[in-house]
């Protein structure tokens, strides 16, 4: 009979491997219950600040029970408190405290004049005492000051009415530039970067995306050194834009464009250690002024660029190859504008008449347009 010169080896084999699997299962379920954990935390804190930013119920009792005493009035109230047509549907912002200053604007008479005109919203010709503490109060919100300078422009939604601090605009069909609703749970896995190019498979036909691309460069129009001053985009991403059934651009989310004379007020004093510090929203940036380690009061890049940097891969995904290269170039040129050079207007009005005129020869002739 054969003998083995180690005796007992065969078994020590084993229990070696049984130790150390028993280790790894110890590990994996370790790290997995601590995945769970986290997740379950992120989840319970995401939730929690959603309901309680998000709560319609509570808001509409508030906001009724004011009403019915005779301490707010608008336009939108009978609808929300007497015959509830008016109902809160999705929620599309968590965001809390979105206000800012009236500021300096031109042609302020005429402005105050609008303003009346829009408190008033029974339209008997007089603002009661409830109409003008809603409008009051409203006019601390940048994207209600917006709509009432903008109310006659296409890709300003409508103003339909007012109770309280509450307003009410026309509904956007599609509420983002591109891509698709996830739920707020499955957003919290999905990696940026890979979420982006999800987002970019999910587009209109490259005609359509050309028209929505046209919108944003006129409201960037509508926006620059208007009858009521200028107006900075400081926060141009995808998810503010949208677009209705005939592929017009209609702005969903207007709260981050401020008046410059309100911006360079917020920022000019601002104590800062480099550039970075100089930031309002995402994407109004100065400069950090080293001598002083405070923030200037310029800003570095125009609406305009920020739009087209926006618009770069929108446009570029399936655009015609005939006019791609051009179109590139044109992008390129856009995207390095900036506030501070020589005739930067003239380079302004150029680079913009110039992409709107190669975009709509390309698409007019086109029946997705």
């Amino acid at each position: 009979m054969a003998r083995s010169l180690c005796p007992g080896a065969w078994l020590r084999k084993p229990c070696y491997l049984q130790a150390r699997f028993s280790y790894v299962r110890m590990k994996y379920l370790f790290f997995s219950w601590l995945a769970v954990f986290v997740g379950s935390w992120i989840i319970y804190v995401q939730y929690s600040t959603y309901t309680e930013l998000c709560r319609g119920k509570d808001c509409k009792k508030i906001i009724c029970d004011k009403y019915k005493t005779g301490v707010i009035d608008g336009s939108a109230c009978n609808s929300l408190c007497v015959t509830e047509t008016l109902y809160f549907g999705k929620c599309l912002s968590t965001k809390p405290n979105n206000q800012a200053k009236l500021g300096d604007q031109g042609n302020l008479s005429e402005l105050v004049n609008l303003i009346l005109t829009v408190a008033d919203g029974d339209k008997d010709g007089q603002v009661s005492l409830g109409e003008a503490k809603s409008a009051w109060a409203l006019l601390q919100l940048n994207e209600f000051l917006l709509m009432v300078i903008l109310q006659d422009k296409e890709h300003t939604p409508k103003l339909m009415g007012f109770c309280g601090d509450l307003y009410v605009m026309e509904s956007v069909e599609y509420t983002s530039l591109y891509g698709i609703s996830l739920p707020w749970v499955i957003e919290l896995f999905i990696p940026s970067g890979f979420r982006r190019s999800m987002d970019q498979l999910f587009t209109p036909s490259w005609p359509r995306k050309a028209k929505i691309a046209i919108g944003l460069l006129e409201f960037v129009e509508d926006v620059f050194h208007g009858p009521y001053g200028n107006f900075l985009m400081c926060d141009t991403s995808a998810k503010n834009l949208g677009y209705n059934d005939k592929y017009d651009l209609k702005m969903v989310d207007m709260r981050k464009i401020v008046p410059e004379t309100n911006l360079k007020e917020l920022i000019k004093d601002r104590h800062c250690e480099s550039d970075l510090d100089c930031v309002y929203g995402t994407d109004c940036r100065t400069s950090c002024d080293q001598s002083t380690m405070k923030c200037t009061s310029e800003v570095i890049q125009p609406n305009l660029a920020k739009a087209c940097q926006l618009l770069k891969d929108y446009l570029l995904r399936g655009a015609p190859s005939e006019i791609r290269e051009e179109l590139e170039k044109q992008l390129y040129s856009c995207i390095a504008l900036k506030v501070t050079a020589n005739q930067m207007e003239m380079e302004h009005s150029l680079i913009l008449n110039n992409l709107k005129t190669l975009l709509w020869k390309k698409i007019s002739y086109t029946n997705d347009s």
